[in-house]
């Protein structure tokens, strides 16, 4: 009597028909981008946090706007979403003052400017979430069709035999819910990051909100001063 082959994941996986190790192979892709991506913008993050916080810091040292502005336009940060409204705002702001631009113009301008500078650091803030959340939502799908399309070949492989047990059956099943476990293992960190890089790009992105209307009360008075 001869043993029965021993079943192992590997196994299972190799031996897999062909449309389950394709949704396998496409779930393990998905994962493999996805950690990438969280990787890779945890560290982004962070990083802005960091500058951010230390731009304000120079911000509101009392140095003077035009030497910080020198200073950031001689060695830019550009991970800095302060200090990327700054000098999109500042710039402007001188740009129209030289034009000998009156106050409210000046204003506009200077609104106009930083309002497509947040929408830029907001695209930035928010690239590749949408990659997360469609990993998250799809990959359970992906391997639930991996998971019905190797059980159905199971029992279609039922029609074939004269005498049904479990160790006929067994592997195609096995195999087959393989497949939903990679779409958990893929879909579960994507929904956790996604969830958390959202907080973390609407609290840096109220943050920028914030400062853009400090700078713009600053240069109101600066550009109504003795006018």
């Amino acid at each position: 009597m001869t043993a029965a082959p021993e079943m192992t994941v590997t196994s299972l996986i190799f031996n897999a028909s062909f449309v389950v190790q394709a949704v396998m192979a496409i779930l393990v892709l998905a994962s493999v981008m996805s950690w990438t991506i969280i990787f890779q913008r945890r560290g982004i993050y962070s990083r802005a946090d960091a500058l951010s916080r230390s731009f304000e810091e120079r911000f509101w040292s009392g140095m003077d706007m035009r030497q910080l502005y020198e200073q950031s336009q001689h060695k830019p940060e550009p991970d800095s979403g302060c200090e990327n409204l700054f000098r999109a705002g500042f710039q402007e702001f001188q740009r129209l003052r030289e034009k000998q631009a009156d106050g409210d113009a000046i204003m506009q301008g200077v609104s106009r400017a930083l309002r497509i500078s947040l929408s830029v650091e907001q695209n930035k803030l928010d690239a590749q979430l949408p990659f997360l959340a469609s990993v998250g939502s799809t990959s359970p799908y992906i391997g639930l069709f991996g998971t019905v399309w190797g059980i159905m070949s199971s029992f279609l492989g039922l029609a074939q035999v004269q005498q049904a047990t479990l160790a006929v059956v067994a592997p195609g099943i096995a195999e087959a819910l393989i497949a939903t476990a990679i779409g958990l293992f893929a879909a579960i960190p994507a929904v956790l990051a996604y969830n958390r890089f959202s907080a973390s790009s609407e609290q840096l992105l109220s943050r920028y909100e914030i400062f853009a209307e400090e700078l713009s009360s600053i240069l109101h008075r600066e550009a109504h001063a003795g006018r």
